[in-house]
């Protein structure tokens, strides 16, 4: 399954970091490609290329505080949850989203 993904926090330090290498280790764990975007206390890093978010199979916005330039994800699935959500749980998001897309890891 191809992922991408965007973490903010309020702060935009700590957790918009921490939560996107949950993210990247429990996709990449399950043997799916990851893309993520941090938007942050200095801006946005990581910019997710247009080739990116076309080939996504779903976005993850795991974001706190409002999600810049939403509109690029438009006819996207899009699954949103806090920061703490992809911190905590990402193994389990992954599988959610796995068994709602029917995109099961099958290797």
């Amino acid at each position: 399954m191809n992922i991408a993904a965007v973490t903010a926090c309020t702060i935009g330090v700590a957790h918009t970091y921490i939560a996107k290498e949950k993210l990247i280790e429990a996709a990449q764990n399950r043997g799916h490609h990851i893309s993520v975007e941090t938007q942050g206390n200095i801006g946005i890093e990581d910019e997710l290329p247009s080739s990116v978010i076309k080939d996504a199979d779903v976005i993850i916005l795991a974001a706190d505080i409002s999600v810049a330039r939403q509109e690029r994800f438009s006819g996207k699935p899009i699954v949103r949850v806090s920061s703490a959500v992809a911190i905590k749980q990402p193994e389990k998001l992954i599988t959610t989203i796995e068994h709602k897309l029917g995109k099961e890891n099958r290797s």
